[in-house]
């Protein structure tokens, strides 16, 4: 019989975050919010043949194997379908990114890039960084789905320099950024570009440089560059070219 919850209990609770802990651990290894019966919706998934969310449906059978049950928890409820949201992308940071536990969400929660765990530091940045004026042909590059405050100088280079469909226009430029949240965190003085790996049959490519000199970075650095990607554009890349 598949797990549920009663009726009024369901009308009490309204939305509401909850947690799946693996009783083996006592670890936490999945957020979710939802209404109704999500809470339990997991335990029916495992049953599936072929689950989406493969890691946490993994755990699930494994702890069942072993003839333990997933602990479920509502951390709050009775809150909007945002509320939960916010709750919920709240949570997810705490344990990822403090707690520095693994968890089996694929996705960070709602609006984490923008609203979520940062230092006040990052947070004086994003508000306060005054708009670049380019003086120097540059490409700049978005790593939102990639960049993480607290990640290394080489994680970023990694995630700035490759895997981009760039043609003749992209070879040609002296320096790239790397922009997150429309902030430049990064300027690299590009050597050269290769072909790294074709994906559905089109060539992506990627560059080698170094950090630029001082000069350069602290003149860009930690400056605004959303005034130069259009609203609403969903490019990563973009050029200035100036006169």
């Amino acid at each position: 019989m598949k797990n549920q919850l009663s009726q009024s209990t369901i009308e009490k609770l309204g939305y509401y975050v909850y947690t799946l802990t693996d009783p083996r651990t006592k670890r936490v290894f999945y957020v979710g919010k939802g209404k109704g019966h999500r809470i339990y919706a997991h335990l029916n998934e495992s049953e599936t043949a072929e689950p989406k969310e493969v890691e946490k449906i993994n755990t699930i059978r494994a702890i069942k194997a072993v003839g333990k049950e997933v602990g479920h928890t509502v951390v709050r409820h009775g809150m909007t379908s945002e509320e939960a949201f916010k709750v919920e992308a709240a949570l997810i940071d705490y344990i990822e990114q403090v707690q520095k536990q693994p968890l089996t969400n694929l996705m960070s929660g709602h609006h984490s890039a923008e609203m979520g765990l940062r230092t006040i530091e990052d947070i004086e940045i994003q508000y306060q960084a005054p708009e670049a004026v380019f003086e120097e042909p540059m490409i700049l590059i978005r790593v939102n789905r990639l960049y993480k405050p607290s990640m290394s100088a080489g994680a970023l280079y990694d995630a700035t320099r490759k895997y981009w469909l760039v043609g003749q226009r992209a070879f040609k430029q002296k320096y790239a950024c790397a922009v997150y949240l429309g902030i430049i965190r990064e300027v690299y003085e590009i050597n050269d570009w290769s072909e790294t790996k074709m994906v559905n049959g089109r060539k992506r490519h990627g560059f080698t440089g170094k950090v630029a000199k001082p000069a350069i970075c602290n003149k860009y650095r930690n400056t605004s560059a959303k005034h130069v990607f259009k609203k609403g554009a969903q490019n990563s890349i973009t050029y200035v070219e100036p006169d």
